[in-house]
């Protein structure tokens, strides 16, 4: 069995996800933070389109929760308060996975492949490992498919002029 760190086989290598009853489940969709903060935005359409996208859940990785923490308290100026209870709200929806050495070194390996920012590979890599097909990024490239399976949507592409 293939190591999700040996990223030049991660196509197919990831396990079945299985519900309680034993039937298999589709992967959840992966959100980078700029889709995330834009629910707590002035922006009312994109925060709509971030609504629509998130509302069926979905995963996020601990690095996710880190960099909202950062942007909401010192680019949005809230409050512990306000930021404690946005982060609980996504909590409540998303599942959250763990930053772990493999997801560091499969990171690695796609920053190097395919040219991402270091912070961008981490985020690929953490959907990588969560079984995630569909990366939400208004980031990345929309559109891309990453050799391993991975692909990169911006959900508010149709809102841009």
């Amino acid at each position: 069995m293939s190591s999700l760190c040996d990223y030049e086989n991660l196509e197919g290598s990831s396990p079945p996800i299985l519900s309680l009853t034993g039937t298999r489940q589709m992967p959840a969709d992966f959100f980078d933070t700029n889709v995330l903060l834009y629910i707590a935005s002035g922006d009312a359409t994109k925060a709509d389109r971030a609504e629509a996208v998130v509302a069926a859940g979905g995963a996020v990785s601990v690095q996710i929760l880190n960099e909202i923490t950062n942007v909401a308290r010192r680019k949005m100026r809230l409050s512990w308060s306000e930021t404690h209870a946005f982060l609980d709200s996504l909590r409540r929806l998303l599942t959250i996975h763990p930053l772990t050495l493999d997801v560091h070194e499969t990171g690695l390996g796609l920053a190097e492949r395919y040219g991402f920012s270091t912070y961008d590979a981490m985020i690929a890599a953490s959907a990588l490992h969560a079984g995630s097909k569909t990366l939400w990024s208004e980031d990345m490239q929309h559109g891309m498919k990453l050799k391993e399976g991975l692909r990169i949507l911006n959900p508010f592409r149709n809102l841009e002029k």
